[in-house]
């Protein structure tokens, strides 16, 4: 299904800094080019109204978000592609997000996303499928991360993460099926040093992966 811009209320916000007690954050692989629009993604947040929106697969066409909902917008396409990761806050980041450069795969160079809230960090991923590699881009992640720290995304990882110091705390039902046939958990979230107060599986509406939605605390 989707949505036309009189869905889209811009108004939902007060322009403060967010409650990082609990921090909501959504997760959502876009399917670039024929997936979720920009439509789409303000009327997910304005029915969900999180902290900090995380995209993977975020074409040029995402640019217009803060046109359309307000807030502050951060993308970065991954080397040669016209894709890449992005993040949508209602509220004005810390610092202006970063990148880290990841462990290459064959065919697509990879960075991950950076956010300093001071209190904690968020990394916003999108790995490679190789199995091994990409266990190895979040151990190059999670050596730029502070004590408290949450990475999520697109995985692209079957079995456990193998993360030390890292706890799995997103949901559990799959979030994407395999070839439109096998139902796998991709969409990930890993802390330490914070926890998870709440998580869900959202529609996945236009794209082939659902969302997904967590609240973390600090501890």
């Amino acid at each position: 299904m989707s949505y036309s811009p009189q869905h889209i209320d811009p108004h939902f916000y007060v322009d403060t800094e967010p409650d990082l007690r609990y921090f909501k954050i959504i997760s959502w692989n876009l399917l670039r080019r024929v997936g979720a629009s920009p439509y789409d993604v303000a009327y997910l947040v304005n029915t969900h109204q999180p902290e900090l929106l995380l995209m993977q697969e975020a074409t040029e066409e995402m640019n217009i978000l803060p046109q359309l909902i307000g807030g502050y917008y951060s993308r970065f396409p991954l080397p040669g592609r016209i894709h890449g990761v992005a993040c949508w806050s209602p509220y004005p980041f810390k610092a202006p997000p970063s990148t880290c450069i990841l462990p290459k795969g064959a065919l697509i160079k990879r960075v991950a996303q950076l956010i300093d809230y001071g209190k904690f960090w968020i990394a916003n991923v999108h790995l490679s499928h190789g199995q091994l590699l990409n266990r190895r881009q979040l151990q190059v992640i999670s050596d730029f991360l502070p004590d408290r720290a949450a990475v999520l995304g697109d995985y692209n990882l079957i079995g456990p993460t193998l993360l030390s110091g890292f706890q799995d705390v997103g949901p559990r039902e799959p979030t994407h099926k395999m070839a439109n046939l096998f139902p796998i958990r991709l969409d990930r979230c890993l802390v330490r040093g914070m926890e998870c107060i709440d998580k869900q599986v959202l529609s996945r509406a236009t794209s082939d992966h659902r969302p997904i939605m967590v609240t973390l605390r600090p501890i």
